[in-house]
């Protein structure tokens, strides 16, 4: 188990700065509106240069995904690896990654949530992959409650997929400085998430 909680904190945007032109350029345009000559301009380069490093604009959103999905999986690893073996404190530490993540790296992910149907079919299928284990770190954690008494969820599941969809949704609406900080919408969204499993709503 690890002794530390550093999957909390986050600094600046991990991705090198072609990346992060590109990652900006998708989010105001889209994937498909998006230019490679509109990226390497953001980037300070010439179209040349900027396949010199990434040999299309689709490499450039597999990059950018794959990084984000490995980033928070991670994350996710380590949160339930410091909560110890009980499932309410790991389904909470694990509940609370995501919403930190969909907060502090809200662009990526409101990238991979909104341009999935932008990768090509090869690659979707890597993506979809790395998603559906970060699912199916949760769907354990909520076996493991229900089974231990923890969770009175008829449909442990069902409420895990629930969770983990309310989590990402705020991606899509959170605004830095407003009704909520992230530490306090993690306590409001974890009380939430618990209520949805059928755990005590323990603050």
């Amino acid at each position: 188990m690890t002794e530390d909680g550093s999957w909390r904190e986050y600094e600046s945007d991990p991705l090198p700065p072609i990346l992060a032109a590109a990652l900006a350029a998708f989010v105001d345009q889209g994937y498909h509106g998006t230019s490679v000559r509109e990226i390497a301009s953001r980037a300070g380069l010439s179209v040349p240069g900027l396949y010199h490093h990434h040999p299309s604009k689709q490499a450039m959103l597999v990059a950018i995904t794959s990084a984000a999905m490995t980033e928070l999986l991670d994350r996710s690893i380590r949160a339930e690896e410091h909560a110890g073996t009980d499932p309410v404190d790991r389904f909470d530490a694990v509940v609370e990654s995501l919403l930190l993540f969909h907060v502090h790296r809200q662009d990526v992910a409101f990238l991979c949530s909104t341009e999935i149907r932008s990768l090509d079919p090869g690659n979707r299928e890597a993506y979809l992959a790395q998603r559906d284990a970060q699912q199916r770190m949760l769907d354990r954690i909520v076996l493991d409650g229900v089974e231990s008494g923890a969770f009175a969820t008829s449909h442990p599941l069902d409420a895990s997929r629930a969770v983990t969809t309310m989590c990402v949704g705020v991606a899509t609406w959170y605004r830095s400085g407003g009704r909520l900080d992230p530490r306090a919408l993690v306590e409001v969204y974890s009380e939430l998430a618990r209520g949805t499993v059928g755990a005590d709503p323990r603050g």
